[in-house]
């Protein structure tokens, strides 16, 4: 499928136009956790001015050290949120930290946000950059590219594929399918 044709995508991207979005929280706040207060009337206000796309991070765990823990929440369960009350915006990650997510878990969150917002999903993906949050999962950072291909992979597998038959590190696929697919070909960065 050709970008051009994706909803979320589309409503980024315009040739010959700047366009411009919002990361998520979208607010001043002292210190590295914000307040949440207000956010869904900010990201309706940005929508109505025409503002492309609202993007979330994955901040699995507060590191004191590292800073900000972007908007608290979940990105999934905040951006089934946000696509509720919303029509337009696109709604994208930067980024989801692969190694750190089944990519199962990863599949299914990713098509559902899709098919609930009508295809406004553009997914980010990434290996991780805060190397203390590996050991809480049980993982080695040092494995976290082999992981992230790993992952990568399955995603496109069990989102082109109906029923696929896959052995992986993560598990055995074997006469069970994914559900729901996306509404279209997924629109991915990393």
């Amino acid at each position: 499928m050709e970008m051009t044709t994706h909803h979320g995508f589309q409503t980024m991207f315009h040739e010959g136009r700047l366009t411009l979005g919002i990361f998520a929280p979208i607010e001043a706040y002292e210190g590295s956790i914000p307040t949440m207060r207000d956010h869904l009337a900010r990201i309706w206000r940005a929508e109505r001015l025409g503002f492309a796309a609202l993007w979330v991070r994955d901040v699995p765990l507060y590191d004191p050290s590292f800073g900000d823990v972007g908007q608290i929440y979940d990105p999934w369960v905040y951006l089934g949120y946000v696509a509720r009350h919303t029509r337009r915006i696109a709604l994208a990650t930067g980024s989801i930290v692969l190694p750190l997510r089944h990519p199962l878990h990863v599949a299914k969150a990713a098509a559902s946000i899709d098919q609930l917002s009508s295809g406004r999903l553009v997914l980010g993906v990434a290996s991780g950059d805060r190397a203390v949050e590996f050991p809480a999962f049980g993982l080695s950072p040092e494995g976290r590219g082999d992981r992230f291909r790993d992952s990568f992979n399955l995603l496109h597998r069990v989102w082109k594929e109906s029923f696929p038959e896959i052995d992986s590190p993560f598990g055995l696929l074997h006469q069970v399918d994914l559900l729901p697919k996306q509404l279209q070909a997924p629109c991915r960065f990393s």
